[in-house]
């Protein structure tokens, strides 16, 4: 019972040691495998971005396989000369040592046993030249397959430790085979507790009328220990060499690349708006004329930098204060053109025109100044972000609500398509709102009648909002160019909803304040794209836009089940408040109306919105 318990017990612990073991190995794993990687990416990171590190590098790789070559076709070479060397001495010997043992068989007069055993042990042992160092080594063995002669006493003899098995069966053969003739073949022989390289010379002899194969077989200890001292004297001055050409070829780059390295430094500096900083010049040498003109490009840059710095300083403070100047008597003379737009309807034809196109030219103006202020706060760098979270769903709603009446006045629909529920975003949401109004109303201008769809997606780190219209188009340079200021795609199109020409450069501004994207595409005939990602969280990276900047199909209503789908459909102009006749698009503007009106839900269905002109219902930009 005894016995059962204790293997059993036994059994247990080595499961034990075993799983131990096992959490050992596993956890060092864990640990080496995360250090081979960051000892892999640092060499990466530093192979790209240092040139001397390059270099070097390189320098010692093609270094250490130039004389990895070197040293292994010298090593080959001096091991072929060593062994033939070593083959020649031994086949000369090996000639002249059979033909005494064999002159020796045959001018012995013995018909014992004992006397034949004792000339055969004392001829091979004169062949082995035994003293302080056995020269050589024997193997006596009769050849097979003959008739056994009354007086054949010996079968075979061999030296210490040897025995017919360490000759080759290819050398046994051909010399079995052969007449007088002499083979070799390389062997390995045991002396003492280690096997040495060795050569088998092989030849016939013959005995009281029996023919026997002897081999000599010659030690080539000493000749590999040469060859290996010579191998470790080669790879140890290659190891030297190697690191001697790696400290030149360091020391040549460093002298090559710190120019390089610190003009790249002060480039740097320069561009980060250090424009003080200059180049050390040392000598006369290329590297110092380089310097020379790199400092002198850099003060002719600084200069010109300067007077451009000034002189936009001077620009952006001549509209700022122009604007502010401006707004003083602005408010008085916009009092004095609503005073008069509000009695037109005493006066006469010609004043009462006059009076309405007073009223949208001041108002027009006023539109101009307001944005000329709003670009000279982001000049200046005052523009300050205030965010909080809110759901711009709403905030798209509001802007779609307020671009209804000019959506009706060109007979366009509207149609949204967004998540269900609603998507938080840590926003400016009057800059939103001026963005969105600003993509939304150029769409409708340049839609030439035909829908405008606005697409909502998020993702796990942006929000992306797509306004798309399907007019007139604009080609890719044209896109590129669409957020300058004050440029217009066709300067020579007349204007319909007013607008000063800063609208879409103002909205790039609010959307860097966002750390967002504002991008846009066209196509001509086939309309554009504008899209807007700005991040959910104010601080984040945005990872992708979770929205298509070229588009694809848009789904109208009837679409997939979870979206929610707000339809602004084509209606009838918005009725004047006045029955006078209506006046032109480009020159006259109603009242404004409240702009606070209720946000409609998002849902499926029509949104009915009040009617509002296209100039009082938000600013917009024409690319």
């Amino acid at each position: 019972m005894r016995l059962p318990l204790r293997a059993s017990i036994w059994k247990r612990r080595t499961l034990i040691v075993s799983l131990r073991v096992a959490r050992l190995v596993r956890t060092g794993l864990g640990r080496v495998f995360p250090a081979l990687r960051y000892l892999a990416k640092s060499l990466h990171r530093r192979w790209r971005r240092s040139l001397q590190f390059r270099t070097v590098l390189t320098t010692l790789l093609l270094s250490v396989t130039s004389f990895a070559v070197v040293g292994a076709y010298l090593s080959n070479q001096i091991a072929n000369n060593l062994f033939q060397e070593r083959l020649t001495q031994a086949e000369s010997e090996t000639r002249y040592n059979v033909k005494q043992v064999q002159d020796t068989f045959d001018g012995a007069q013995v018909t014992d046993q004992s006397s034949v055993i004792t000339l055969v042990y004392d001829t091979l042992t004169a062949v082995e030249g035994r003293g302080d160092i056995i020269q050589r080594r024997y193997v006596f063995e009769a050849m097979p397959e003959q008739t056994k002669p009354r007086n054949r006493w010996v079968e075979s003899r061999a030296s210490d430790q040897l025995t017919v098995s360490v000759i080759p069966p290819e050398l046994r053969k051909a010399v079995q085979q052969s007449g007088k003739d002499q083979y070799w073949a390389s062997t390995v022989i045991p002396v003492g507790t280690e096997d040495r390289p060795g050569i088998a010379v092989g030849n016939k002899v013959t005995f009281n009328g029996t023919v026997y194969e002897l081999y000599l077989i010659y030690d080539l200890n000493t000749a590999q220990q040469t060859l290996d001292e010579i191998q470790s004297v080669l790879w140890a001055g290659g190891a030297v060499l190697v690191l001697i050409i790696g400290a030149i070829a360091w020391y040549v780059t460093r002298n090559v690349v710190s120019p390089v390295s610190h003009a790249a430094l002060v480039s740097e500096k320069l561009a980060a708006g250090q424009l003080q900083e200059r180049m050390v010049v040392k000598g006369e040498d290329e590297v110092a004329r380089l310097g020379a003109s790199f400092n002198h490009m850099a003060a002719s840059l600084q200069e010109q930098i300067t007077q451009l710095a000034t002189l936009s300083q001077m620009q952006q403070r001549f509209v700022s204060d122009v604007s502010h100047e401006l707004r003083t008597p602005l408010t008085t003379v916009r009092m004095a053109a609503e005073v008069l737009y509000d009695a037109r309807h005493d006066f006469d034809p010609i004043n009462k025109r006059s009076a309405e196109l007073l009223y949208n030219q001041v108002e027009r103006f006023q539109s101009l100044l307001s944005d000329l202020l709003e670009i000279s706060r982001f000049d200046a760098g005052v523009a300050v972000l205030d965010a909080e979270p809110e759901d711009i769903l709403q905030v798209i709603a509001h802007v779609i609500e307020g671009a209804a009446p000019v959506a009706a006045e060109y007979g366009c629909e509207i149609t949204l398509r967004a998540p269900a529920g609603g998507i938080v975003v840590e926003m400016d949401a009057r800059r939103i709102d001026r963005i969105l109004r600003n993509l939304i109303l150029n769409a409708v201008e340049h839609g030439e009648g035909k829908p405008v769809n606005i697409s909502v997606a998020a993702n796990r780190t942006a929000v992306g909002i797509a306004v798309r219209d399907h007019g007139i188009g604009m080609t890719p340079a044209e896109a590129a160019r669409v957020f300058d200021r004050f440029w217009r795609a066709d300067p020579a199109r007349a204007r319909t909803t007013g607008g000063s020409g800063l609208g879409l450069s103002i909205a790039m501004e609010d959307t860097k304040l966002h750390n967002g994207w504002l991008q846009a595409w066209g196509k001509k005939g086939s309309g554009a794209n504008f899209r807007l990602t700005i991040p959910l969280r104010q601080g984040e990276e945005i990872e992708r836009s979770p929205v298509q900047l070229e588009p694809g199909e848009i789904t109208l209503p009837g679409g997939p089940d979870g979206k929610n789908m707000l339809v602004l459909e084509r209606g009838p102009a918005p009725v004047p408040p006045a029955p006078d006749p209506a006046p032109e698009a480009a020159d006259s503007v109603p009242p404004r109306q409240d702009e606070h009106a209720e946000e409609p839900a998002l849902g499926s269905g029509d949104v009915t919105s009040p009617p509002r002109s296209a100039a009082s219902a938000a600013r917009k930009d024409s690319p």
